[in-house]
């Protein structure tokens, strides 16, 4: 079903060297059948000419925030009343900033403040500009509110330097904003637990045993369940994301903490999503201060104890498991034991070379009949999407049978 058809999307574009990305958008929500209308701001315009956007969306575009009424038109309130969908990409650190502090000082803020659709961001800017703490509270601020984000990512910036900022891909906006219209309800009433993220296993007060892992896959998950109407609680491991609008949110650092967590929010639940890339052991002893060098001399003989493994250990009546197999040698044949030994309903498998860290991914789903099936390489938001609908058929048919 393509969601966008008949559909009216706002696309708020604000200036950066991003905003080369935008008429992309533009022309992508068109040939899904929506009804685009674009918003530029001043900066904007030193960016991409209104032009550009009138030619593929075949409608006005709007720069003024005192645009003039008319019988069928009233300025930002009726942009705003037609809304299904508000996209602002790029979203520069000043436009985050005005929308977190609600201003309204140019035409994207009143749209903004006078609908009632919902709003994606796609986040461009350095990445120094998005780490800085002022940026990052507007975006806790605008997820306490249901502004939806996507990205931004990681790669070359505009400086010339490589590093988290840089706008994502028009396809990958044009996901989030079918999966925002989607809201399908298919989880509606359905208790999701989802773990993401790595574990720390600490050393000593400074060191610890970890992975790559970035979250990305646990958060996406986490992001589609809520989009598919579930309650959900995300129990993460130490990651730089942004935690999903909409879920209930467990931070923990070690494995135990995390199983203690997961068992906890599962006595209730439906469905348990173990995304998170658990570490196997721990050290035996933590050691309560630094180790110094000097102290240890030439070497460490550091003695490792098997961590608990949360989805075994994690077993209720009717709770349907859904498990992750990364591995680098025989993928289908780990999976395939790993879903027979942990009574799991459906595994994912894919390359931990590939995966981990990364912001794309490709997958086998393997289910407990052993239907396979296949999936090429995508967003991780996209491939979210796809198991979050396998796992609400599991849902019904568990509720049908």
């Amino acid at each position: 079903m393509n969601e966008l058809h008949g559909k009216t999307i706002v696309l708020g574009v604000s200036g950066g060297i991003a905003a080369f990305k935008a008429p992309a958008v533009a022309s992508l929500l068109v040939q899904s059948g929506a009804r685009v209308l674009v918003i530029m701001t001043a900066a904007a315009r030193q960016f991409v000419q209104p032009l550009t956007f009138s030619g593929i969306t075949h409608n006005s575009v709007y720069t003024d925030a005192f645009v003039p009424s008319s019988p069928t038109f009233s300025g930002h309130v009726s942009l705003a009343a037609d809304a299904d969908c508000v996209v602002v990409a790029p979203a520069t650190a000043a436009t985050i900033a005005r929308l977190a502090l609600g201003i309204s000082d140019d035409l994207i803020g009143l749209v903004a403040l006078s609908t009632r659709a919902p709003i994606l961001i796609a986040p461009a800017m350095e990445e120094r500009m998005y780490h800085h703490p002022a940026t990052q509270d507007h975006l806790r601020t605008l997820a306490s509110r249901n502004v939806r984000s996507v990205g931004p990512a990681v790669g070359r910036l505009a400086s010339g330097d490589h590093g988290e900022g840089r706008m994502v891909e028009p396809t990958e906006v044009i996901q989030a904003v079918e999966a925002i219209l989607a809201r399908s309800g298919a989880l509606r009433g359905v208790k999701v637990v989802i773990t993401a993220g790595p574990t720390q296993e600490p050393l000593d007060p400074v060191r610890f045993l970890g992975n790559r892992s970035s979250g990305r896959m646990g958060y996406a998950l986490a992001d589609a369940a809520v989009a598919a109407g579930a309650r959900v609680t995300l129990v993460t491991g130490p990651t730089a994301l942004h935690p999903p609008a909409g879920a209930d949110v467990i931070a923990v650092k070690t494995a135990s903490e995390m199983l203690a967590a997961v068992d906890s929010a599962t006595r209730d639940a439906d469905l348990l999503i173990m995304a998170a890339a658990v570490a196997d052991y721990r050290p035996e002893e933590s050691q309560s201060r630094k180790i110094k060098k000097e102290n240890a001399g030439g070497s460490i003989n550091l003695r490792l104890v098997r961590n608990p493994d949360i989805l075994a250990s994690v077993d209720r009546p009717d709770l349907i498991k859904i498990g992750f197999a990364a591995e680098t040698d025989d993928l289908m044949e780990n999976a395939a034991r790993k879903l027979q030994t942990k009574h799991l309903a459906m595994i994912i498998a894919n390359d931990a070379d590939a995966t981990i860290g990364s912001t794309h991914s490709a997958a086998t789903i393997l289910m407990a009949d052993y239907t396979v099936r296949s999936l090429p390489r995508m967003p991780k938001t996209q491939l979210a999407a796809e198991i979050v609908k396998a796992a609400a058929q599991l849902v019904a048919n568990r509720d049908h049978a």
